[in-house]
């Protein structure tokens, strides 16, 4: 139970069906935080909803953990000039690791959570389904979970819009039904940013904007590692007007490529093959998938191939993807269900 409207819901739902429900807050973040699942407020709304719906209430500290985990990978990353993504590892390391451990030395049958996404069964194994809502559809950030984990994992809310949700919240009279949802990094000072979180951690490095086309340098800036592949925000247009985007970032050499769109344009993405994860039978060389490589962004149609490393060949031209981030592969004839999932390698 984050304190958000989802996970009440999710824990008003299952009473209703006669489940005998335990709540779980996890305390992840021993610094300052205004947003997010880690401030004090949050896990204050999570212990008041247990109380209005009458369960057993426990807050689990996991603060080391998520600092070797989730913190400290992601500080590196942005040393290295890649792009992070959090959320997704704290799912995978914190919440559908250590709690599931601990959860099943407790003897609990299940482990439910606010997330929406579905778990489909068929013909004796689990599948991690889209949620209903395209909007709020977090498969994505779930995408690593294995076939152990999907058979014991509930996601009540899976199959409904936020409407629906917070509908079953007012009716449910729960303290969070109109709570907003959490849309920052939970350990970073929304008011703040993550430019002033990096600051306290790193120093800067500046770095040359060079525009890959022209080799000219078009700019300047006093922190690289604020700058992402594919960037357009911040990123000043070329003589002729046209916007620029960036297409590496390279922190040793202090240089950044910018160019415009169709300069930067890729076909394929390079794998990290020790972040390979797949739910059931690994992909093969040749296979057809769908692949989303950002929370909100549209799974586009690529090719796995095996040429002694992993790459995706991409049916169409994209933006260019950062080192770190995360692809998800669905499968190409059911395009809900997702198969597994890979981070892009530098």
């Amino acid at each position: 139970m984050s304190g958000g409207v989802d996970s009440s819901v999710a824990a008003g739902l299952l009473i209703e069906e006669g489940h005998e429900v335990v709540g779980a807050t996890l305390k992840l973040w021993g610094g300052v935080s205004d947003s997010g699942c880690c401030s004090v407020a949050d896990v204050d709304d999570a212990r008041r909803v247990a109380q209005m719906l009458g369960i057993d209430h426990h807050v689990f500290n996991y603060t080391e953990e998520f600092e070797r985990h989730v913190v400290e990978p992601f500080v590196r990353a942005h040393v290295a000039g890649q792009s992070p993504n959090p959320c997704i590892e704290c799912n995978r390391h914190i919440k559908f690791d250590l709690l599931f451990e601990r959860a099943q030395r407790l003897g609990f049958d299940a482990v439910a959570t606010g997330h929406h996404a579905q778990v489909l069964s068929r013909d004796g194994a689990h599948y991690l389904v889209r949620g209903a809502d395209d909007q709020k559809d977090q498969s994505y950030v779930l995408g690593y979970l294995r076939e152990d984990q999907l058979a014991v994992l509930v996601l009540p809310i899976g199959n409904m819009n936020k409407s629906e949700v917070r509908s079953h919240a007012e009716r449910l009279g729960l303290r969070t039904w109109d709570k907003p949802d959490s849309q920052d990094v939970c350990f970073i000072e929304a008011s703040k940013g993550r430019e002033v979180f990096l600051r306290q951690r790193i120093a800067f490095t500046t770095a040359k904007i060079v525009d890959r086309a022209t080799g000219e340098v078009v700019g300047e800036t006093e922190a690289a590692e604020l700058m992402t592949v594919g960037q357009r925000r911040g990123v000043l247009p070329g003589r002729d007007g046209e916007k620029r985007y960036v297409a590496k970032v390279d922190i040793g050499a202090g240089r950044i490529e910018v160019g415009r769109l169709d300069d930067v344009l890729i076909t394929v993405i390079r794998l990290d093959a020790s972040s390979l994860s797949f739910a059931h039978e690994p992909l093969k060389d040749g296979s057809v998938v769908l692949a989303q490589w950002s929370a909100h962004g549209t799974a586009q149609p690529a090719t796995v191939r095996f040429e002694g490393d992993w790459w995706l060949e991409l049916h169409a031209p994209a933006r260019p993807v950062a080192a770190g981030q995360s692809v998800v592969f669905y499968r190409a004839d059911e395009p809900a269900i997702v198969e597994g999932a890979a981070i892009v390698s530098p």
